[in-house]
């Protein structure tokens, strides 16, 4: 399906090429390939329009904060995995600098004040605000012909939550209490996803784990892997472009992020498939793709019995899922899903979105090709 506008794309191209980018070599000299590329995902992404501009004199003033955004945004597209590494860079870098809107002459912030401004956009969901608006603007009148749905493992640097009937181990030598959290309480039992069927969006969203849990998935080759972390849930259009995201416990199964993943697709584009792997072999989310009007392309899952194959033109369809992997290894080879440095759901989410936001600029840009 044509779900681009290229006029569009090469407007946004032209006027980056030939009005930016000289103007800014002729402040500060050669710019390279890759503060190009900074530059194509700023002014895509636009993230400084959704920094909160309220001000009571106290603190530093808001567009200082739309500039830490900015830089944010460079840190994930230079594959920079410090906060002190982005700053050191920002130091020795005036093109840098100045691309994310620091004064060539004044004191850049310091760490911490890098990392408070981190809380503060985790805390706010910037950077899923941002990333709505630009799928919206630019895919939300467009047909889709399929989105691909898939999780991806990621590793955090968190100790795992405790299980709730874990029981204690006996020791002689310390009778301190654990400060490990705890694994949230299962919902009653039954059907995840008969349940989510007839719950709304926040009631399902409020259900699902958040926690730092151990997760073990089946490779690609049947070998299975553990780790410990969070679990990733992408819905990836067949452009190339991730449309929504989701962020779980490690240990969910994938099929309970679908529902909720589905109508968030559906609340920013429009498509006509809804392709997936064998983890989400349900006849409920068969019956739930139909209810949204969808085309449901589903792996079949044989649970030991006999496995049913797709006919030879759904074969066909069911390989644009390969788009999904693409994307999964893009966000962790290219935009520092590899390098979690930060704790907690909040803020694993914004440092995640923050790559899949300059990911989705990149791959709106390359449709140019």
């Amino acid at each position: 399906m044509n779900a681009t506008r290229p006029a569009l794309i090469m407007q946004r191209w032209h006027a980056i090429q030939y009005d930016v980018l000289p103007e800014l070599r002729a402040e500060v000299g050669a710019v390279t390939p890759k503060l190009e590329r900074v530059i194509h995902v700023l002014e895509w992404a636009r993230i400084e329009e959704f920094v909160d501009v309220s001000w009571d004199g106290i603190g530093r003033p808001p567009h200082v904060r739309a500039w830490l955004a900015n830089a944010f945004v460079a840190k994930a597209v230079l594959g920079i995995t410090t906060t002190v590494g982005l700053i050191e860079r920002l130091a020795i870098d005036k093109s840098l600098r100045r691309i994310c809107g620091f004064s060539p002459f004044s004191e850049l912030p310091s760490e911490a004040t890098f990392s408070r401004a981190f809380a503060e956009f985790a805390e706010a969901r910037l950077v899923e605000r941002a990333y709505e608006a630009m799928i919206k603007e630019h895919l939300g009148d467009q047909l889709i012909g399929h989105i691909s749905r898939d999780g991806t493992a990621i590793a955090a640097r968190e100790r795992p939550a405790v299980a709730v009937n874990a029981a204690p181990a006996s020791s002689k030598k310390s009778k301190r209490k654990s400060k490990r959290p705890v694994k949230q309480a299962v919902p009653a039992a039954g059907s995840p996803i008969r349940r989510q069927r007839q719950q709304t969006l926040p009631e399902m969203l409020a259900e699902l784990p958040t926690i730092c849990d151990r997760g073990t998935k089946c490779n690609a080759q049947g070998y299975k892997t553990s780790w410990n972390g969070y679990k990733m849930h992408i819905d990836t259009a067949d452009c190339g472009v991730p449309i929504a995201a989701l962020l779980c416990s490690a240990s969910m199964h994938d099929s309970r992020a679908a529902v909720p993943l589905s109508h968030i697709t559906k609340q920013r584009v429009t498509n006509l498939y809804d392709v997936m792997d064998a983890a989400y072999c349900s006849k409920e989310l068969h019956a739930h793709c139909r209810e949204l009007g969808h085309v449901p392309l589903i792996d079949h899952n044989a649970r030991g019995g006999e496995k049913e194959h797709f006919e030879p033109a759904d074969e066909v369809r069911y390989r644009e899922r390969s788009v999904a992997e693409r994307t999964n290894a893009r966000l962790k080879d290219e935009f520092g899903g590899r390098n979690i440095m930060v704790k907690g759901h909040a803020k694993v989410m914004s440092h995640l979105m923050f790559g899949l936001l300059a990911l989705g600029a990149d791959q709106l840009m390359r449709l140019r090709r």
